[in-house]
């Protein structure tokens, strides 16, 4: 039963992640539009940003681990893409030989999505100065 349980707490975290990342990546492609893969580089910042902060609290305040499945495993799991991150990257040096476009997309995602990492962890810890 315990095992059940937390299919469900992971399944409930990817069911409202994976839907937030449609949602949230097609409203930001719709308004930037379809030159550069937008919406799936604002969702993988906000991503590493979310779990930044997450999971400083999460050790911080020794959460239960539940709380680790719904958001860290379910819910960024599901709303974070490396995949689409890499085939839309591929998409852009095959189908336009837009090297500059995927260099900035492989070099921003990655440098761009650890500073939001850290600044998670920053607002985690800013955060905690306030006792929660």
């Amino acid at each position: 039963m315990k095992d059940l349980t937390k299919f469900l707490v992971i399944g409930l975290g990817g069911f409202v992640g994976a839907n937030a990342r449609y949602v949230i990546g097609g409203w930001v492609q719709s308004r930037m539009g379809a030159s550069f893969p937008y919406g799936t580089f604002v969702i993988n910042v906000t991503g590493c940003f979310i779990l930044g902060i997450f999971a400083t609290l999460a050790l911080r305040y020794a959460w239960n681990d539940y709380w680790r499945l719904l958001i860290a495993i379910g819910f960024v799991g599901a709303y974070t893409t490396f995949s689409t991150f890499e085939y839309e990257t591929l998409g852009l040096l095959a189908e336009g030989g837009q090297y500059l476009s995927a260099a900035i997309n492989i070099i921003g995602s990655v440098t761009i999505g650890l500073f939001a990492a850290y600044l998670g962890v920053v607002a985690a810890r800013i955060l905690m100065r306030g006792r929660l």
